[in-house]
């Protein structure tokens, strides 16, 4: 059974109630999948209203996004493009009773790690992309979980990222967009050695939502990897309008990140010690 927790609410009620139906319906295609014989049935019936309501969804997100004017609806359209391309390669009708329930098995698999990744990468920021100030680049006491080991490299994050945005705004720095990428590579291989010793600690003291942290910090490292700055040569004058907005996505997601989850293992902690 995939949960959707409270950890998957992006704080906007329709498509978070979109997103449970649709953990349902997979849900209900892999308990029905508990019997082999169920498989042809799974994709000829369900797999198909899987995909009509995922369209749907797609949809109505794209129109609060493009009414809200949110600066990731174009990379959110990517993504959902993406999403139906490779849902659609799968043909029902070319499945034999033979590959029935391995296409099946993989169909789902795709679909809940892709969606849990969607959320947690992307939707979780729909509506919370504001433009960086100088001062939120500050470590303050308001994002410490109350654990040294990890509020100490949370500070280290913020004095990354602190120094890709001064580079952002330096106007006559020679090979400004060399140094952004050596920063922006400095930033995705400290935040891994971070994820690893985060992940390392919740698995030494148990902490019940590992696994959630696991998929939250797999679609950070992602979006990271994403970043191709040979984009900007075809950008013209929007070149900064993109890196500003780059920088917002990377800021708000770790705030969003630190208060909304790692604060839990703070507290976690503190059950543990008392």
């Amino acid at each position: 059974m995939y949960q959707f927790t409270e950890d998957c609410l992006v704080g906007i009620e329709e498509i978070d109630n979109e997103h449970r139906t649709l953990f349902q319906m997979i849900n209900e295609a892999f308990d029905l999948l508990s019997d082999r014989s169920n498989a042809p049935m799974v994709l000829k019936t369900l797999l198909p209203r899987l995909k009509e309501y995922a369209a749907t969804h797609f949809a109505h997100e794209e129109a609060y996004m493009e009414k809200i004017n949110d600066p990731e609806l174009s990379r959110q359209k990517k993504e959902h493009a993406a999403f139906t391309e490779k849902v659609n390669s799968y043909h029902p009708d070319s499945v034999t009773e033979e590959n029935a329930f391995a296409t099946a098995e993989e169909i789902l698999t795709f679909l809940v790690r892709w969606l849990y990744g969607h959320i947690l990468g992307s939707d979780i920021m729909i509506g919370k992309m504001t433009a960086p100030e100088t001062n939120t680049f500050t470590f303050t006491e308001k994002y410490m979980v109350g654990i040294d080991l990890i509020d100490n490299e949370h500070r280290r994050l913020f004095e990354i990222i602190a120094d890709v945005d001064k580079v952002i705004h330096a106007e006559l720095l020679h090979d400004k967009y060399d140094e952004i990428m050596r920063l922006l590579g400095e930033l995705k291989d400290y935040t891994e050695f971070h994820f690893n010793d985060e992940e390392a600690l919740m698995e030494r003291i148990h902490y019940p939502n590992l696994d959630f942290q696991r998929r939250a910090h797999s679609a950070f490292i992602e979006r990271l990897v994403e970043i191709n700055l040979s984009e900007l040569d075809d950008m013209d004058d929007n070149q900064q309008e993109y890196l500003l907005e780059l920088m917002a996505y990377l800021q708000n997601w770790l705030i969003n990140h630190i208060l909304k989850a790692d604060k839990l293992i703070g507290e976690y902690q503190k059950t543990l010690d008392s």
